[in-house]
């Protein structure tokens, strides 16, 4: 088993800057890509955000936050980062990240085996 804990939402205002963290625990996760996700209500389809492959070195932008986030990792604190600039009020959400099964970043949820409980992001106007 997997367990991931996102940190470091908050509220900031429009322009402003975060970086989220995510934890893994009860196994390394240096071998599979891991990815961001974020989901602005209820009901409202998970979306895609970013994913890093296992080696750190391949990321994979939205077209929505390309030139804004950067996702990274450090392999050897089992954790992966997301650094959000620029924000702006559109980028309200739920933000979580995820495990892929798969050593190759991936776009798509069905690759994502293991899932955080997700930390809230709010950017004021």
């Amino acid at each position: 088993q997997v367990q991931l804990v996102e940190s470091g939402g908050g509220l900031v205002q429009a322009g402003g800057s975060l970086r989220l963290s995510c934890a893994a625990s009860g196994r390394t996760v240096s071998s599979n890509a891991m990815g961001w996700f974020r989901q602005q209500a209820p009901g409202k389809e998970r979306e895609f955000l970013a994913s890093m492959d296992s080696s750190g070195n391949n990321g994979d932008y939205a077209d929505s936050v390309k030139g804004r986030f950067t996702i990274s990792r450090d392999n050897a604190k089992n954790t992966v980062y997301l650094q959000m600039n620029s924000l702006k009020p559109e980028d309200t959400a739920v933000y979580y990240c995820a495990r892929c099964k798969y050593a190759l970043a991936s776009r798509q949820l069905y690759n994502y085996d293991y899932w955080g409980q997700g930390t809230q992001v709010t950017v004021s106007s």
